[in-house]
């Protein structure tokens, strides 16, 4: 078949469209920008403005079956639950049923019924309910949670579960039925090849229920770490947090996932059995026994690297703030002095160096890209204390190690230098 897909760059889409090729199909991707992969074809799609049937039937000249995997997590600018989950699928499904497609497949979520409250489920719903009324053949699956490598679902719940202390709302007990990103796209494929009566929605989910505490111990022994400690975390003191998460950059917890959390997110998994001819994959086997060091390596970096930036910032200003007063001004002149600071110049120095400790305390906390920031760092530090070293070597032997201090600083900003993404 001919299959247009929508969602191609994303996790589940970018899978599928190897497995549609894999299978024969020819693929044509409806993309904002033109990938570069010459094994597809690309067509310019822009869910964001392509709101009209109209806008989509010229995209569907030759085309035999649409899959629809686009979705979004937090709404972000433009990138509205209305607009990319609910209006511009409703356009493409409009332009379908007119077009003379012979199938639709709508990648919608689990929790998109009639016990729906969060936007995200409700926009997911209203699309879904849109297609079924349509004179086209559709079938719509719900995936639950999806866990695969580079998936964002999975690199947050491995690094949740590489923590030595789990603080979870409520103490975990949430229920959930995470399903493996191969066993979604298995069957998907079974269902495009076979698809069902028109209309049906099928629940993609693992073999069984379980609590929440129990999936991030799962993952946490796959990774051969030992069990962690759970502390429970009264649910209103959870929910201030995710108001806090939902206003930083990269963050996907806010309240409206925490409440889909709360909410439960379970169903039979006897569709999926049937498609599959076999029970999906457990949890205890999502990471793979080859995969273990670099998934457990990786999710312990994802929280141990912001953390060590967090404490490099603070030193950087806590520096600043105490050379701006909290130290007595006096004994700095004097130190100054030690080392040939004196008269106009001494007051430049001990305020321009507490100023750019603070300047660089705080980029650390909000650049993005700071491999220049790090090299300034280690340029200051390695200034300082070859200074020290030249006039004050004495504060090589204090009992404080103030100059020694310095190794393990600069060992920590050079390993920020290695590891963050440039």
């Amino acid at each position: 078949m001919v299959i247009l897909l929508t969602g191609a760059s994303g996790f589940i889409g970018s899978r599928l469209a190897e497995a549609l090729l894999a299978s024969g199909h020819q693929v044509v991707c409806a993309t904002r920008k033109h990938g570069t992969d010459k094994r597809l074809r690309y067509v310019e799609a822009d869910f964001t403005r392509d709101l009209q049937a109209e806008d989509w039937l010229p995209r569907l000249a030759g085309i035999d079956a649409v899959v629809n995997a686009v979705g979004i997590i937090r709404e972000r600018g433009a990138q509205t639950f209305e607009l990319i989950h609910e209006r511009a699928p409703c356009a493409l499904f409009s332009a379908c049923a007119r077009s003379g497609v012979q199938l639709v497949l709508q990648v919608s979520a689990l929790g998109a019924d009639e016990q729906a409250r969060s936007r995200y489920h409700l926009s997911k719903k209203r699309a879904d309910d849109f297609l079924a009324a349509l004179p086209v053949h559709s079938v719509i699956v719900q995936p639950s949670l999806v866990f695969g490598p580079g998936g964002t679902s999975a690199r947050l719940f491995t690094t949740l579960a590489s923590l030595p202390l789990l603080g979870l709302p409520g103490g975990g007990g949430q229920r959930i039925q995470p399903v493996h990103i191969d066993d979604v796209i298995a069957a998907i494929m079974v269902l495009l090849s076979h698809p069902p009566p028109s209309g049906t929605r099928v629940a993609l989910v693992g073999p069984e229920a379980m609590r929440f505490r129990d999936f991030l111990a799962e993952l946490r022994m796959s990774m051969g770490l030992k069990p962690a400690l759970v502390l429970p975390v009264p649910m209103p003191l959870f929910r201030g947090a995710a108001r806090i998460a939902q206003s930083l950059p990269g963050s996907i917890l806010d309240t409206e996932t925490l409440d889909m959390l709360a909410r439960g997110n379970t169903a039979s998994p006897d569709a999926i059995t049937r498609l599959l001819g076999h029970p999906p994959r457990d949890a205890g086997s999502f990471v793979p026994a080859a995969a273990r060091d670099t998934t457990r390596l990786a999710a312990q970096l994802a929280w141990l690297l912001p953390l060590l930036r967090l404490s490099i910032a603070i030193v950087w200003i806590v520096t600043g703030i105490v050379s701006f007063g909290l130290y007595p001004v006096a004994e700095s002149y004097a130190l100054l002095a030690r080392v040939g600071i004196t008269g106009w110049l001494a007051p430049v120095m001990l305020y321009g160096a507490a100023l750019l400790d603070l300047v660089f305390g705080i980029a650390t906390l909000v650049l993005k890209r700071r491999r220049w920031l790090w090299l300034g760092q280690v340029a200051v530090i390695l200034f300082y204390t070859a200074v020290i070293s030249w006039r004050l070597p004495e504060f090589w032997r204090h009992p404080y190690g103030p100059l020694l201090k310095n190794l393990p600083m600069l060992a920590a900003i050079w390993l920020l230098l290695e590891l963050e993404e440039r």
